[in-house]
């Protein structure tokens, strides 16, 4: 089993230019959110019933999809597993308010999103002339994310 840094180093491989990078700040949380958005859109009342009211809107196939994430990041470091779990809470609130406030569908809003994201992540690799990670193994779906929250615990001197 790889090490969170071996996972790092790897995916890092074909995110080393600067507009690629900087592409991926603002695309690789934009594919997450509009990912949990469109799996919170998916009608789960079954999933809801066992939940008093308060966290109904929260009981949704995107969650169930954060929670098995979650259990990826845990595995390979539970500070990583930590601090996702922020950004997954934040995500999870983002959607809901998204859903709460938007005139359009939540569905609609995310479906944009993330195909403008993706747009915008095939530029930035074509800008960096390599492929990106996931075309060889789709578990890097999941490192973007933490490879951008590792820059932000170097930064903080936050060991992973």
């Amino acid at each position: 089993m790889r090490t969170m840094q071996q996972w790092f180093d790897e995916y890092g491989q074909s995110h080393q230019n600067h507009t690629n990078k900087l592409i991926h700040w603002i695309c690789v949380p934009l594919i997450f959110f509009s990912i949990v958005g469109l799996l919170a859109s998916i009608p789960s009342g079954a999933l809801k019933e066992p939940f008093p009211p308060q966290l109904q809107p929260y009981a949704h196939f995107g969650t169930v999809v954060v929670l098995l994430g979650l259990l990826f990041y845990l595995r390979l470091s539970f500070l990583m597993f930590l601090g996702m779990a922020v950004v997954c809470t934040l995500v999870l609130l983002g959607v809901r308010a998204v859903d709460a406030t938007a005139e359009a569908p939540l569905w609609l809003i995310c479906l944009v999103i993330f195909v403008l994201a993706w747009i915008g992540q095939f530029y930035g690799h074509k800008v960096e002339g390599k492929k990106p990670s996931f075309f060889k193994d789709l578990q890097f779906l999941l490192i973007g994310p933490a490879w951008l929250l590792g820059f932000i615990y170097r930064k903080l001197g936050i060991p992973y």
